[in-house]
């Protein structure tokens, strides 16, 4: 089966849904209780132990081949203009997520505030000051910015164009 890494991920979280499905089901047939003086046979849940386990085996097998296709791609397929694989990629993201989170804290403050104590009787006035550039701070959250929206839209196209090959 030909399938974008979008419809895999899609097609792995269908399989994990059906797998949970399954154990869901299993526990709630495994075992029942009967009233006495109740005839077992009408109250019994349909349950076949080993055909739930063959049909749990299958699911999990595909959910394996699948994630293992989805693996060996993002460890190979290169993301044009980065340079870099997916799996790369992957965790480029929230990197450059945390520094523009950071950037974005830091580029707010001004560049002289005047602290305050709770409870403090002295007269002196204390000032906190930036020991850094806002200009600088401000050109890097905008490189960092421009970097993130394009590696997010790289990874996209690819997840959304390129295929695998998936025997499922």
């Amino acid at each position: 089966m030909i399938m974008t890494s979008a419809q895999a991920a899609k097609t792995l979280k269908k399989l994990n849904e059906e797998r949970q499905s399954l154990f869901v089901k299993q526990s709630k047939a495994k075992e029942f209780i009967a009233a006495v003086g109740e005839n077992i046979e009408e109250v019994r849940p349909e349950y076949d132990f080993c055909a739930m386990q063959k049909e749990i085996d299958e699911v999990e097998a595909k959910i394996r081949k699948l994630k293992h296709a989805l693996n060996a791609f993002n460890c190979t397929t290169v993301i044009d203009g980065f340079g870099i694989t997916i799996d790369e990629m992957l965790v480029y993201i929230p990197q450059l997520s945390s520094r523009k989170e950071c950037f974005a804290e830091m580029k707010d403050k001004l560049a002289k505030t005047r602290e305050s104590y709770s409870g403090r009787t002295s007269s002196v006035i204390d000032y906190r000051y930036l020991n850094y550039d806002l200009k600088d701070v401000n050109i890097e959250y905008e490189r960092v910015a421009e970097t993130l929206a394009a590696a997010q839209n790289a990874l996209d196209l690819v997840n959304d164009t390129k295929t695998l090959e998936v025997d499922i």
